[in-house]
């Protein structure tokens, strides 16, 4: 072991237990202790090299050594407790924060063991690759200069391990996935019966059949209010809200399975209903209720909302294994949805909307070359928890006026876009536009700002002042920041509503209703929608 590797990993073990968005179970907390701890340790070794090569080699007595061994190990029997210590009651700080209820605190010691696993466990891993890469070394300075060898077996051995881990490791795990995903997408939700009413997709008269529709294609046909349900909320006679869903195996391409959806809406009627809703859906085809039912109570069901399916496999394989499909589908249903509008005279079309969350946030505004664009071509968009490598996002975050925080950015003292951590946020001075565009996102939501960049450099959210839900403690730190996020989104949904991934009904409503400004609506209807929702 490294001494000053040794140090190097103790640090980054204690920064590792500092707070981050979200409470992290032990397990996790031990994974990323560990991961950092090896980061660090790498770190150290690399510093003590730098050293050696600039000449600074110190000679230490054996003695000396012994007892600057002695005060190490010392220095570790009190520095991992209080580590330790101070990161379970950071982490009961953060479940405070964001309402989560803590349970936690006697297993965090075995944080410590879960660390040590994983550390040592890098480590071996790279000193196993350090001597193929010595060994190559050794052979080619038989034939090359000895620099040139070290560089060239350094290169061949990190290439291969990359490979290996990219080709054998993650793209065969990925495959079993996949291959699970497709298994699960034939099965049913419990209580998910096929829709007999001729306004949804799968149902007898309908074009599309009821097998094909995925696992979460048929929960979302099958599911929602009735018109009954609406018409006893609304005071108001109701219509059967339209729901219209394309899965997977509906047809062949991407562009036949949106064509499909399209026929769907012409044979439902949905070109004559008040708002017609392009859903661009998560990596399984799931469509979240809390967005699609509160827009169909906002206008007693003369609602249409069309989704298709793209893949198999959940949102995080999705992302690592294929970020090409949620855009193009995002792209393909809007352009074809919005082609068959443009067919109506302009007096008898829907106002129409589009909508994503996480996954489908990403691939849903791939639609559009920017604002200006969306603003043009929709009636308004909502969007909740966009993931933070998201062009249109970037943009206009990056674009926000000056002095406003990149958390809560306000692009042209929000005339056409806004963005909110609580629908409160949504309220500004400047009148809206036409078309309207908001962004739901939850400070304490790490898919929103986990990024690759946290690795090397500070975002602006944790250089400006904290959201109230976000510890005062947390902070950037180099590598660190972003392991913890990384661990952070496993859980981000599991959380209450208007805290890390999990966007309630309520919240979405009062987003919806700040997009589309239903006629009627107002405060006490919100309230008593609130009530309607917890009573369930």
């Amino acid at each position: 072991m490294s001494s000053v590797g040794l140090v190097f990993a103790l640090v980054f073990f204690a920064w590792s237990m500092t707070p981050s968005l979200l409470p992290r179970p032990w397990y996790l907390q031990g994974v990323a202790a560990g991961i950092c701890s090896a980061t660090g340790y790498l770190a150290g070794v690399g510093v003590a090299r730098f050293a050696r090569a600039l000449g600074l080699r110190p000679r230490w007595s054996e003695p000396t050594r012994r007892r600057g061994n002695a005060l190490l190990a010392a220095g570790v029997g009190v520095w991992v407790p209080v580590s330790l210590l101070l990161g379970a009651h950071w982490q009961e700080q953060v479940r405070e924060l964001v309402g989560v209820r803590s349970d936690e605190r006697s297993y965090y010691g075995l944080v410590l063991a879960v660390a040590v696993a994983v550390a040592v466990g890098l480590r071996d891993v790279a000193l196993l690759l350090r001597a193929a890469s010595r060994r190559l070394a050794a052979a080619g300075s038989r034939f090359v200069p000895p620099a040139v060898a070290r560089l060239t077996g350094a290169a061949v051995v990190t290439m291969l391990a990359l490979l290996v881990v990219e080709g054998a490791l993650v793209n065969g795990f990925l495959a079993v996935v996949n291959r699970l995903a497709a298994t699960a997408d034939r099965t049913d939700h419990p209580g998910v019966v096929r829709p007999v009413a001729p306004e949804r997709s799968g149902s007898p008269v309908s074009r599309v059949p009821w097998k094909t529709l995925g696992k979460e294609g048929r929960a979302f046909v099958a599911g929602g209010p009735t018109a009954a349900e609406l018409s006893e909320f609304t005071g108001r006679p109701a219509l059967t809200p339209i729901r219209v869903y394309g899965g997977r195996s509906s047809a062949g391409s991407l562009s036949e399975v949106a064509g499909l959806v399209v026929a769907e809406l012409e044979r439902t009627g949905a070109f004559d209903r008040a708002v017609l809703a392009v859903v661009t859906t998560t990596g399984t085809g799931w469509v979240d209720p809390a967005a699609t039912e509160g827009l169909e109570y906002l206008y007693g069901g003369d609602t249409a909302i069309a989704a298709l399916q793209y893949s198999y496999l959940p949102s995080w394989a999705a992302f690592v294994a294929d970020r090409e499909s949620p855009q193009a589908a995002g792209a393909e249903l809007f352009d074809q949805v919005h082609a068959a509008r443009e067919r109506r005279p302009p007096d008898r079309r829907p106002e129409l909307v589009v909508y994503g969350e996480s996954l489908g946030a990403f691939g849903g505004q791939a639609a559009f070359d920017g604002l200006g664009d969306m603003t043009t071509r929709t009636s308004g968009a909502l969007w909740t928890g966009t993931p933070n490598s998201t062009r249109v996002w970037e943009d206009l975050t990056a674009e926000r006026d000056p002095g406003t925080p990149q958390r809560l950015p306000v692009v042209d003292s929000g005339a056409a876009v806004r963005f909110a951590d609580d629908p409160g946020d949504l309220d500004l001075s400047a009148p809206w536009g036409g078309s309207r565009v908001v962004y739901l996102q939850h400070a304490t939501d790490p898919v929103v700002w986990w990024s690759p960049q946290l690795l090397t450099r500070r975002p602006d959210w944790l250089a400006e002042p904290r959201a109230p839900d976000v510890s005062p403690q947390m902070t950037w730190l180099p590598a660190i920041t972003f392991w913890q996020l990384t661990m952070d989104l496993v859980f981000a949904a599991d959380v209450p509503p208007g805290q890390g991934h999990h966007y309630g009904p309520v919240e979405t409503v009062e987003a919806w209703v700040h997009v589309l400004d239903p006629p009627g609506w107002t405060a006490a209807d919100t309230e008593r929608y609130r009530e309607l929702v917890e009573g369930r």
